[in-house]
């Protein structure tokens, strides 16, 4: 309740730093007209600020603490809402926190035991500090090297602090203007908050970097470091020490001999992979999470933020991935209706139209050019025509995919991700959608229905004798055997 009464006083300080920073849009509230544009200038310029609003938003963000940091990572995936321009700069934004002193004596009270006891080094100053965390090199006791991530003090008020202001803020937006609702506001941020809680437990981190790595353990070219489950707890994560470049850092790859081709080519399976064949992927694929290591293999970082996609999550993804590909826009149009996201009465001939001009600006041009991250911002902007709502279990994905070309272009600008990636997400599709898979799932299907017919029975049973203890008490025989049948029949069609 405290909390909501403070929330109109932090708005209005959230107003005046964005005002502050011009990261208002001003002529948009106020009107196009020479003299607000010159005196937005002339502000920009005394007080050294960028004439792009994407970046001066981002300082904004920044100077209003880590969860709103973390908050613009997420509209980044968001060029529907912001636009293409800003969406880019906000993809950009990284945490620039100091860090915190005593992160031994954190650490020695999350492990219930002397730092000493623990690790033989471990490094006064960190080597990377962001707004949840920091990360400290140590050795352990046994002689390995480790990376000791350590929650912030206090981390967890703040961050609850300003999730409830997010929440009061995503209520208010869904109440007052119908016309967002599209975008699902209270959904965006449901989905951002538990992110966030997820990344406050560093046990629920280390089990996703576990889950990770038991899914490439047959996979030597993708690396994901060793839990050290005796040296972790709610605050404290330790993993093996990952060594190697950071793959912006393409001049030093280069240098080191090493194949680009080869590692994209590593790069776009394990993205395959993670997305189509086991549905759990890194969702936070920055420069500073992935490194190539000295035998020219991927190694990743940093499980806070990790994304699950279901089966029908897999069967439109791959739709529209290989649809456009194709340039099969009417398969892209049935993708959307198949999910249920084009709603009724709209036109999947016309919805396929919009979706040719979207791709054809795009896909028209020399391969090494060609931008899936953008393809799918546009087409955010598309289903709005459509009044289509926001999927904001699909976030993560595009979040992933913008990264992801992202590295894969400051690597090799000549090569494409995703014609990489197509055949595998071609040969997937045949193997789960083609003929023999339709025929594959009937069978399962048909011998789970067997498997199922001895309790079906049994219930049929169960039935029937309710039925005859009711015929005593006047029910008519044809009503007892139309209950009886009834039942059976749905227990088979629903199991």
């Amino acid at each position: 309740m405290f909390l909501a009464l403070t929330h109109p006083l932090r708005i209005a300080r959230i107003i005046w730093v964005l005002a502050r920073h011009d990261a208002l849009y001003w002529p948009a509230l106020m009107g196009e007209s020479f003299a607000i544009r010159w005196s937005l200038r002339l502000w920009r310029r005394r007080n050294g600020l960028s004439d792009r609003q994407g970046e001066r938003l981002a300082e904004a963000l920044q100077s209003l603490g880590p969860t709103f940091v973390k908050l613009g990572q997420a509209l980044s995936t968001r060029g529907d809402i912001l636009g293409e321009a800003v969406a880019g700069d906000l993809a950009t934004l990284q945490d620039r926190v100091p860090p915190f002193k005593g992160a031994g004596d954190v650490v020695s009270r999350a492990l219930g035991a002397e730092l000493s006891t623990r690790f033989t080094e471990f490094s006064t100053a960190p080597i990377a500090a962001a707004s949840i965390a920091q990360v400290h090199f140590a050795v352990t006791t046994e002689g390995e090297p480790v990376a000791v991530k350590v929650l912030r003090p206090g981390v967890e008020r703040r961050f609850a602090h300003d999730l409830s202001l997010f929440a009061w803020v995503a209520w208010l937006v869904h109440a007052l203007f119908p016309f967002a609702r599209r975008f699902r506001p209270r959904e965006v941020v449901a989905v951002f908050a538990r992110s966030v809680r997820v990344e406050l437990d560093l046990r629920l981190e280390a089990a996703a970097a576990a889950e990770l790595a038991e899914n490439f353990e047959d996979h030597p070219g993708f690396h994901v470091p060793a839990v050290d489950w005796q040296r972790t707890s709610r605050r404290v994560l330790t993993l093996e020490r990952v060594e190697g470049l950071r793959i912006d850092n393409g001049a030093a790859i280069r240098a080191a001999g090493h194949d680009t081709g080869r590692i994209m080519g590593i790069a776009a399976e394990a993205f395959f992979r993670q997305v189509f064949v086991d549905g759990f992927f890194h969702a936070d694929m920055h420069p500073g999470n992935v490194f190539v290591r000295p035998d020219g293999g991927l190694s990743v970082v940093d499980f806070g933020i990790m994304g699950r996609l279901d089966a029908k999550g897999q069967d439109f993804m791959a739709d529209v991935l290989v649809g456009f590909l194709r340039r099969d826009y009417r398969l892209v149009a049935d993708a959307h209706v198949r999910a249920g996201f084009l709603p009724r009465g709209q036109d999947p001939a016309l919805f396929a139209q919009a979706l040719r001009s979207v791709g054809e600006a795009i896909l028209d041009r020399p391969i090494a050019e060609i931008s899936m991250a953008r393809l799918l911002l546009q087409l955010l902007q598309v289903t709005a025509q459509f009044d289509m709502p926001a999927q904001p279990s699909l976030l993560l994905l595009q979040k992933t995919m913008l990264m992801a070309e992202g590295l894969g272009r400051n690597l090799d600008d000549s090569v494409n991700m995703w014609t990489i990636a197509r055949p595998l997400i071609e040969d997937w599709m045949i193997q789960n959608r083609g003929p023999d898979a339709r025929l594959a799932a009937g069978l399962r299907e048909a011998q789970a229905t067997i498997e199922r017919l001895p309790r079906l029975l049994a219930q049929a049973e169960a039935i029937g004798e309710q039925a005859l203890e009711r015929r005593s008490a006047g029910f008519s025989p044809w009503w007892i055997a139309a209950a009886g049948l009834t039942g059976l029949l749905a227990g088979i069609l629903l199991g």
